[in-house]
Protein backbone atom coordinates (compact mmCIF):
# COMPACT_ATOMS: atom_id res chain seq x y z
CA UNK A 1 0.00 0.00 0.00
CA UNK A 2 1.24 3.49 -0.80
CA UNK A 3 1.33 6.36 1.70
CA UNK A 4 0.13 9.94 1.28
CA UNK A 5 1.02 12.83 3.58
CA UNK A 6 -1.50 15.68 3.75
CA UNK A 7 -0.92 18.99 5.52
CA UNK A 8 -3.96 20.82 6.81
CA UNK A 9 -5.77 17.50 6.72
CA UNK A 10 -8.53 18.06 9.27
CA UNK A 11 -10.76 20.40 7.27
CA UNK A 12 -11.75 21.52 3.81
CA UNK A 13 -9.71 20.43 0.81
CA UNK A 14 -7.22 18.56 3.00
CA UNK A 15 -9.99 16.51 4.60
CA UNK A 16 -11.44 15.78 1.16
CA UNK A 17 -8.06 14.50 -0.02
CA UNK A 18 -7.83 12.33 3.10
CA UNK A 19 -11.28 10.82 2.52
CA UNK A 20 -10.64 10.09 -1.14
CA UNK A 21 -7.15 8.66 -0.69
CA UNK A 22 -8.24 6.49 2.24
CA UNK A 23 -11.18 5.19 0.19
CA UNK A 24 -8.72 4.32 -2.58
CA UNK A 25 -6.66 2.26 -0.12
CA UNK A 26 -3.76 4.60 0.64
CA UNK A 27 -2.22 4.78 4.09
CA UNK A 28 -2.07 8.34 5.40
CA UNK A 29 0.10 10.70 7.39
CA UNK A 30 -2.24 13.40 8.66
CA UNK A 31 -0.69 16.76 9.54
CA UNK A 32 -2.34 19.69 11.33
CA UNK A 33 -2.05 21.74 14.51
CA UNK A 34 -4.96 20.21 16.46
CA UNK A 35 -3.97 16.82 17.91
CA UNK A 36 -7.49 15.98 19.07
CA UNK A 37 -9.01 16.55 15.63
CA UNK A 38 -6.17 14.63 13.98
CA UNK A 39 -6.73 11.60 16.20
CA UNK A 40 -10.47 11.65 15.60
CA UNK A 41 -9.89 11.88 11.85
CA UNK A 42 -7.31 9.07 11.89
CA UNK A 43 -9.64 6.78 13.86
CA UNK A 44 -12.59 7.45 11.56
CA UNK A 45 -10.59 6.81 8.37
CA UNK A 46 -8.99 3.67 9.80
CA UNK A 47 -12.32 2.24 10.95
CA UNK A 48 -14.11 3.08 7.72
CA UNK A 49 -11.48 2.07 5.17
CA UNK A 50 -9.07 -0.25 7.01
CA UNK A 51 -6.04 1.89 6.24
CA UNK A 52 -3.26 3.01 8.58
CA UNK A 53 -3.47 6.68 9.52
CA UNK A 54 -0.50 8.24 11.26
CA UNK A 55 -0.93 11.49 13.19
CA UNK A 56 1.71 14.24 13.05
CA UNK A 57 0.94 17.43 14.97
CA UNK A 58 2.84 20.37 13.47
CA UNK A 59 2.45 24.12 13.05
CA UNK A 60 3.87 25.03 9.65
CA UNK A 61 4.21 28.66 10.70
CA UNK A 62 7.19 27.55 12.82
CA UNK A 63 10.60 26.14 11.95
CA UNK A 64 10.09 23.22 14.33
CA UNK A 65 6.80 22.32 12.67
CA UNK A 66 8.23 22.43 9.17
CA UNK A 67 11.27 20.42 10.23
CA UNK A 68 9.12 17.71 11.84
CA UNK A 69 7.17 17.18 8.64
CA UNK A 70 10.29 17.37 6.46
CA UNK A 71 11.90 14.68 8.62
CA UNK A 72 8.91 12.39 8.08
CA UNK A 73 9.03 12.99 4.33
CA UNK A 74 12.74 12.10 4.30
CA UNK A 75 12.20 8.74 6.01
CA UNK A 76 13.47 6.16 3.52
CA UNK A 77 12.22 3.20 5.58
CA UNK A 78 8.63 4.46 5.60
CA UNK A 79 8.40 6.34 2.31
CA UNK A 80 5.73 8.85 1.37
CA UNK A 81 4.50 8.36 -2.20
CA UNK A 82 2.24 11.43 -2.44
CA UNK A 83 2.57 14.79 -0.69
CA UNK A 84 -0.37 17.18 -0.58
CA UNK A 85 0.76 20.62 0.59
CA UNK A 86 -2.64 21.97 1.55
CA UNK A 87 -2.09 23.97 4.76
CA UNK A 88 -2.90 27.65 4.37
CA UNK A 89 -5.01 30.56 5.54
CA UNK A 90 -6.21 34.04 4.63
CA UNK A 91 -5.89 37.39 6.40
CA UNK A 92 -8.83 39.76 6.69
CA UNK A 93 -8.00 43.31 5.65
CA UNK A 94 -6.32 45.30 2.90
CA UNK A 95 -2.58 45.80 2.52
CA UNK A 96 -1.18 47.78 5.49
CA UNK A 97 -4.29 46.92 7.49
CA UNK A 98 -2.81 43.47 8.18
CA UNK A 99 0.06 43.29 10.65
CA UNK A 100 3.53 42.52 9.34
CA UNK A 101 3.67 39.50 11.68
CA UNK A 102 0.58 38.03 10.02
CA UNK A 103 1.90 38.79 6.52
CA UNK A 104 5.18 37.02 7.29
CA UNK A 105 3.32 34.10 8.85
CA UNK A 106 1.38 33.67 5.61
CA UNK A 107 4.58 33.63 3.57
CA UNK A 108 6.07 31.10 5.98
CA UNK A 109 3.16 28.69 5.52
CA UNK A 110 2.38 29.30 1.85
CA UNK A 111 5.94 29.62 0.50
CA UNK A 112 8.72 28.51 2.83
CA UNK A 113 6.89 25.43 4.11
CA UNK A 114 5.88 24.43 0.57
CA UNK A 115 9.47 24.82 -0.63
CA UNK A 116 11.03 22.86 2.22
CA UNK A 117 8.45 20.07 2.27
CA UNK A 118 8.39 19.67 -1.51
CA UNK A 119 12.19 19.48 -1.52
CA UNK A 120 12.28 16.87 1.25
CA UNK A 121 9.64 14.77 -0.46
CA UNK A 122 10.94 14.94 -4.02
CA UNK A 123 14.52 14.18 -3.04
CA UNK A 124 13.40 10.86 -1.58
CA UNK A 125 10.95 10.24 -4.44
CA UNK A 126 13.61 10.85 -7.10
CA UNK A 127 15.80 8.19 -5.49
CA UNK A 128 12.93 5.69 -5.80
CA UNK A 129 11.99 6.86 -9.30
CA UNK A 130 8.35 7.56 -8.44
CA UNK A 131 6.10 9.85 -6.44
CA UNK A 132 3.85 12.86 -6.65
CA UNK A 133 3.32 16.27 -5.08
CA UNK A 134 0.17 18.40 -5.14
CA UNK A 135 0.73 21.98 -3.99
CA UNK A 136 -2.58 23.66 -3.30
CA UNK A 137 -2.57 27.20 -4.71
CA UNK A 138 -5.61 29.23 -5.84
CA UNK A 139 -7.05 31.03 -8.83
CA UNK A 140 -6.01 34.11 -6.86
CA UNK A 141 -2.52 33.30 -8.18
CA UNK A 142 -3.53 34.68 -11.58
CA UNK A 143 -4.74 38.12 -10.49
CA UNK A 144 -2.86 40.97 -8.76
CA UNK A 145 -4.38 40.83 -5.32
CA UNK A 146 -2.21 41.34 -2.25
CA UNK A 147 -0.07 38.95 -0.26
CA UNK A 148 -2.44 36.01 -0.54
CA UNK A 149 -2.52 36.06 -4.33
CA UNK A 150 1.21 36.75 -4.50
CA UNK A 151 2.02 33.79 -2.28
CA UNK A 152 -0.18 31.51 -4.37
CA UNK A 153 1.41 32.82 -7.57
CA UNK A 154 4.75 31.81 -6.07
CA UNK A 155 3.38 28.30 -5.44
CA UNK A 156 2.29 27.97 -9.08
CA UNK A 157 5.58 29.25 -10.52
CA UNK A 158 7.69 27.17 -8.14
CA UNK A 159 5.72 24.00 -8.86
CA UNK A 160 5.91 24.42 -12.63
CA UNK A 161 9.64 25.08 -12.50
CA UNK A 162 10.34 22.14 -10.22
CA UNK A 163 8.21 19.90 -12.44
CA UNK A 164 10.33 20.81 -15.45
CA UNK A 165 13.56 20.19 -13.57
CA UNK A 166 12.33 16.77 -12.43
CA UNK A 167 10.91 15.72 -15.78
CA UNK A 168 11.83 12.13 -16.57
CA UNK A 169 12.57 11.29 -12.93
CA UNK A 170 9.24 9.57 -12.28
CA UNK A 171 8.20 12.37 -9.89
CA UNK A 172 5.12 14.42 -10.78
CA UNK A 173 4.36 17.87 -9.41
CA UNK A 174 1.13 19.82 -9.81
CA UNK A 175 -0.21 23.13 -8.56
CA UNK A 176 -3.93 22.88 -7.74
CA UNK A 177 -5.79 26.17 -8.27
CA UNK A 178 -9.36 26.08 -6.96
CA UNK A 179 -11.78 28.96 -6.57
CA UNK A 180 -14.18 29.34 -3.65
CA UNK A 181 -14.64 26.03 -1.83
CA UNK A 182 -17.07 25.37 1.02
CA UNK A 183 -14.58 24.90 3.87
CA UNK A 184 -13.62 26.54 7.18
CA UNK A 185 -11.24 28.89 5.34
CA UNK A 186 -13.34 32.06 5.41
CA UNK A 187 -14.73 31.43 8.88
CA UNK A 188 -11.25 31.09 10.35
CA UNK A 189 -10.21 34.36 8.71
CA UNK A 190 -13.30 36.13 10.02
CA UNK A 191 -14.64 36.75 6.52
CA UNK A 192 -18.34 36.82 5.66
CA UNK A 193 -19.39 34.65 2.70
CA UNK A 194 -22.95 35.93 2.40
CA UNK A 195 -22.13 38.07 -0.62
CA UNK A 196 -20.41 35.33 -2.65
CA UNK A 197 -22.67 34.16 -5.53
CA UNK A 198 -23.81 30.57 -5.29
CA UNK A 199 -22.40 29.63 -8.70
CA UNK A 200 -18.86 30.44 -7.52
CA UNK A 201 -18.80 27.74 -4.85
CA UNK A 202 -17.08 24.41 -5.49
CA UNK A 203 -17.55 21.06 -3.75
CA UNK A 204 -14.35 19.86 -2.08
CA UNK A 205 -14.85 16.18 -2.89
CA UNK A 206 -15.52 16.84 -6.59
CA UNK A 207 -12.52 19.16 -6.65
CA UNK A 208 -10.25 16.43 -5.31
CA UNK A 209 -11.54 13.91 -7.87
CA UNK A 210 -10.72 16.34 -10.69
CA UNK A 211 -7.32 17.19 -9.18
CA UNK A 212 -6.22 13.55 -8.89
CA UNK A 213 -7.33 12.96 -12.48
CA UNK A 214 -5.23 15.91 -13.63
CA UNK A 215 -2.23 14.63 -11.65
CA UNK A 216 -2.53 11.23 -13.31
CA UNK A 217 -2.57 12.97 -16.70
CA UNK A 218 0.71 14.68 -15.90
CA UNK A 219 -0.62 18.23 -15.74
CA UNK A 220 1.48 20.73 -13.78
CA UNK A 221 -1.39 23.16 -13.17
CA UNK A 222 -4.96 22.12 -12.41
CA UNK A 223 -7.97 24.46 -12.42
CA UNK A 224 -10.53 21.80 -11.55
CA UNK A 225 -13.78 23.33 -12.75
CA UNK A 226 -15.07 24.59 -16.13
CA UNK A 227 -16.45 27.80 -14.58
CA UNK A 228 -13.09 28.87 -13.24
CA UNK A 229 -11.25 27.70 -16.35
CA UNK A 230 -13.46 30.08 -18.33
CA UNK A 231 -12.85 32.93 -15.89
CA UNK A 232 -9.09 32.41 -16.00
CA UNK A 233 -9.24 32.37 -19.80
CA UNK A 234 -10.81 35.83 -19.67
CA UNK A 235 -8.19 36.97 -17.17
CA UNK A 236 -5.40 36.05 -19.58
CA UNK A 237 -6.66 38.45 -22.27
CA UNK A 238 -7.61 41.37 -20.00
CA UNK A 239 -5.26 44.40 -19.92
CA UNK A 240 -3.18 44.29 -16.73
CA UNK A 241 -4.29 47.75 -15.62
CA UNK A 242 -7.96 46.89 -15.96
CA UNK A 243 -7.39 43.50 -14.33
CA UNK A 244 -5.75 45.16 -11.32
CA UNK A 245 -8.74 47.41 -10.76
CA UNK A 246 -11.27 44.60 -11.14
CA UNK A 247 -9.33 42.19 -8.90
CA UNK A 248 -8.91 44.87 -6.21
CA UNK A 249 -12.64 45.57 -6.12
CA UNK A 250 -13.52 41.85 -6.23
CA UNK A 251 -10.93 40.95 -3.62
CA UNK A 252 -12.29 43.49 -1.13
CA UNK A 253 -15.77 42.15 -1.71
CA UNK A 254 -15.15 38.39 -1.74
CA UNK A 255 -11.68 37.15 -0.93
CA UNK A 256 -8.64 37.18 1.34
CA UNK A 257 -6.02 39.88 1.06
Amino acid sequence: MTTALITGSTAGIGAAFARRLAADGHNLVLVARDTKRLREQATELHDRHGIEAEVLTADLATDDGIEAVAKRLSDRKNPVDLLVNNAGFGNKGRYLDVSMADELKMLKVHCEAVLRLTSAATEAMRERGRGGVVNVASVAAFVPRGTYGASKAWVVQFTQGAARDLAGSGVRLMALCPGFVRTEFHERAGMSTDNIPGWMWLDADKLVTAALADLSRGRTVSIPDPRYKTLMGVVKVMPRGLLGGVSSKTGRKYGPQ
